[in-house]
């Protein structure tokens, strides 16, 4: 062990940041240094540990759903969840994940509860690690044709079609898919509850906020970039006074009205 009485504070931080194999006694003789930064300094580390670790312990409960399928000998569980059900203009996004079984994601959860720039780090992370990820966009004009419920149905069964590597079972978000031809279970509040369905969530999430943000360019009195085509009193004031433009869903009020007879 080295004397760290003859290393600065500073010394000793780098030190305990190459995780050495005596951490312990490293950190114990830390807390028995006479100098309270160093004593701060083993006390900062223990609980950004201990922290890291229960983080890492959600995460892991998070493969409960998955764990069923994998004690059976079934890997390639895809998540499926949407954003963009709610908004009145733009499309609804699907999306599928296969993620490697208990795959380590700290920070992993359902999109909604996250940062935009987690989200946008997550997503960068599933992209890169994932076994298969799909996203699918169902446009204004196709949630108008079938209803929004149907289009995010129809969505869904897309997203688990183009998958790259074939999903052996499906674990989806509250929406039944009773065709699905493997094992599959629809989960209330699932992107809370299972990793690849908020896997699913993040890529639906940011994929849609990025393409609300190019729909802002192309029609930016409405502020799309903002309120990414949900209802807020900005939106609704901009529909009255310049109506509304191509990408609204003419299906869902106060659109509906406004376009009556037209």
């Amino acid at each position: 062990m080295i004397d760290i009485g003859q290393l600065k504070t500073a010394d000793i931080k780098a030190l305990l940041e190459q995780n050495p194999d005596d951490v312990m006694a490293l950190l114990q003789t830390m807390k028995e240094d006479r100098r309270l930064s160093v004593q701060k300094l083993a006390d900062t580390y223990i609980r950004r540990k201990m922290k890291e670790e229960a983080e890492r312990e959600r995460v892991m409960h998070m493969y409960s759903l998955e764990t069923a399928y994998y004690n059976d000998g079934i890997y390639h569980v895809a998540g499926i969840d949407e954003a963009g059900r709610g908004p009145v203009a733009g499309p609804v996004m699907v999306a599928a994940v296969i993620l490697p079984p208990y795959w380590e994601c700290p920070g992993l959860n359902d999109s909604k509860k996250l940062s935009a720039a987690k989200r946008d780090a997550l997503y960068d992370k599933i992209m890169a690690e994932a076994v298969a990820v799909s996203c699918v966009a169902k446009s204004e004009l196709e949630i108008d044709a079938l209803d929004i419920y149907h289009a995010t149905m129809q969505g869904m069964y897309e997203a688990a079609a183009g998958l790259a590597v074939p999903a052996e079972a499906v674990l989806i978000d509250a929406m039944p898919l009773k065709d699905l031809t493997v094992p599959h279970q629809s989960v209330v509040h699932g992107d809370s509850q299972s990793a690849s369905i908020a896997a699913a969530s993040i890529i639906a999430k940011v994929t849609r906020d990025r393409v609300m943000m190019e729909y802002d360019e192309a029609y930016p009195q409405y502020g799309f970039a903002v309120h990414k085509g949900y209802l807020t009193q900005r939106h609704v004031d901009a529909i009255r006074q310049y109506g509304p433009c191509p990408i609204h869903r003419r299906s869902f009020e106060p659109i509906k009205s406004m376009t009556a007879g037209q």
